[in-house]
């Protein structure tokens, strides 16, 4: 059985979502790459998902770079989630207790089952529990986890010119 997770573009994508509240100016994607330790190709992609999502902007030009389309008081974990790894569920019924010798005739199964629901229930709480984070809150926690000024750090790193 496959197991379903979330994929290593969902973190690099918050990080980089974090690392652009330093900042008021579009940062280039290479250097976004080059302070994460990520290969540019990679990061690109999660860069174009979260763009295609709205929650960041391409600005064109010797300035350019990606910036935050709103607040971060305004992007959620979620929102972030969604845009990478996609709205799916992790969960999806197959009607299971449809098979078999013992199976379930279609005309009995008008409900989800109990699977089904404890399932359902459990991604209703999985993406609430997103919901309630944004990246502001992100922010404030690593401002917190390594110390005052850890974010106006990478934000002037981010800001010194490459090489």
């Amino acid at each position: 059985m496959r197991r379903v997770k979330m994929s290593g573009g969902v973190e690099w994508a918050l990080h980089c979502c974090v690392v652009l509240t330093s900042v008021r100016q579009p940062v280039p994607a290479a250097r976004l790459a080059e302070l994460h330790d990520i290969s540019p190709t990679y990061l690109a992609k999660q860069l174009q998902a979260l763009s295609r999502a709205g929650l960041i902007h391409s600005v064109q030009g010797k300035s350019g770079g990606y910036a935050l389309t709103r607040p971060p008081e305004l992007i959620t974990v979620l929102d972030v989630v969604d845009a990478v790894d996609g709205p799916d569920p992790a969960f999806v019924c197959t009607e299971i207790r449809r098979r078999g010798p013992m199976a379930t005739p279609a005309e009995a199964c008008t409900t989800p089952c109990a699977i089904s629901r404890a399932m359902a229930t459990a991604e209703s709480a999985r993406r609430e529990a997103l919901r309630a984070i944004s990246v502001a809150d992100l922010a404030k926690d690593v401002e917190s986890d390594y110390g005052t000024g850890a974010l106006a750090g990478i934000g002037a790193w981010l800001r010194t010119p490459s090489g």
